[in-house]
């Protein structure tokens, strides 16, 4: 076996363990329409060695920044913190993440999701306006 069939072989090892298909090569696939040996493909054409080895842990940590974003999004923060300045940049941020631990540790999201606007609801009571 000369040394581009080894790099391959070890490719496939990598991309073709449970917590990548699980995680990324079948969610994916379907998302993209094709198949998982066609994602697998691309992959390997896209990426070396050190990073289909980095992949997944970069897969989970994206995953959740892409949590706190949507929670961004969904409770308003940009206009709670931003446009408004009624709550401050760091009591928006101790909301997101409090709430992105919850649906990390398995809570439903749009139940946390409530919870986070029960809480909004009451840091902008709490507001003191000048």
């Amino acid at each position: 076996m000369d040394d581009d069939a080894k790099l391959i072989l070890m490719k496939k090892r990598i991309i073709r363990s449970y917590a990548w298909q699980r995680d990324i090569i079948v969610p994916l696939s379907k998302d993209f329409d094709c198949t998982t040996e066609e994602l697998e493909n691309l992959f390997f054409d896209l990426l070396d060695m050190s990073s289909l080895e980095a992949l997944h842990a970069t897969f989970e940590t994206a995953e959740y920044a892409c949590l706190v974003k949507k929670l961004h999004s969904d409770l308003r923060l940009c206009w709670f913190t931003g446009t408004l300045e009624l709550i401050s940049k760091e009591e928006g941020k101790e909301l997101k993440e409090k709430l992105a631990n919850q649906i990390i540790n398995g809570k439903d999201y749009d139940e946390v999701l409530k919870e986070g606007q029960k809480e909004l609801y009451l840091l902008l009571k709490n507001t003191n306006i000048d």
